[in-house]
């Protein structure tokens, strides 16, 4: 078994993990149209179906970027464990204000403990890690193709995320942007 190999089988658990957690939560008080989530939604799939089965597309796609080693695979496979750790440590911290679209939930609350102290979206954050990680076991073109559309998907998600937050937490929510990073944590922080 390569790392590649076992990076799927990652994604497919963390996946049926991510589906019974989903079905927790608080009621929705306000949720984006459907338009606005396929915006995002459909570039997330392409981005899939380019890691994951997209094997026979031939051409550049599927060319090497490194040199055939075994150890792209096996870091690849460490970068998306910790990808997967970020978002399930991120989900546990968020509990019940979690959905899988741009939502406001009944006595919805802002998060700024665990990884949101640092962040304002780290199951972004670890979902572009796992996605990056899986794309160097990859190591194929269509696999870092895939890691910039799933960061185009989440910038489109958190743009229309955080309106939603703004108008609910109002100066709240800006002064807390103001010191943290969106996906990635902020290194110098103005004050």
């Amino acid at each position: 078994m390569n790392g590649i190999t076992v990076c799927e089988y990652l994604w497919i658990a963390w996946y049926l993990v991510w589906v019974v957690w989903a079905m927790q939560g608080k009621k929705v008080q306000k949720r984006e149209s459907v338009p606005s989530r396929a915006s995002y939604s459909l570039i997330i799939l392409v981005a899939v179906w380019l890691m994951f089965f997209a094997r026979g597309l031939g051409g550049w796609w599927n060319g090497e970027i490194l040199p055939d080693t075994a150890w792209a695979g096996w870091t690849g496979l460490a970068i998306t464990v910790l990808g997967f750790a970020i978002t399930l440590w991120a989900r546990s911290i968020l509990g019940g204000n979690w959905s899988g679209t741009v939502t406001i939930k009944v006595e919805h609350e802002l998060i700024r403990r665990g990884p949101y102290h640092w962040v304002r979206h780290p199951i972004y954050t670890g979902l572009i890690v796992a996605m990056a990680g899986t794309a160097l076991a990859l190591n194929e073109w269509r696999g870092l193709v895939a890691v910039l559309l799933v960061w185009i998907a989440f910038t489109i998600k958190r743009l229309k995320e955080e309106q939603f937050m703004r108008q609910t937490f109002g100066q709240q929510y800006v002064e807390y942007s103001q010191t943290t990073g969106a996906i990635f944590p902020r290194l110098l922080t103005m004050r």
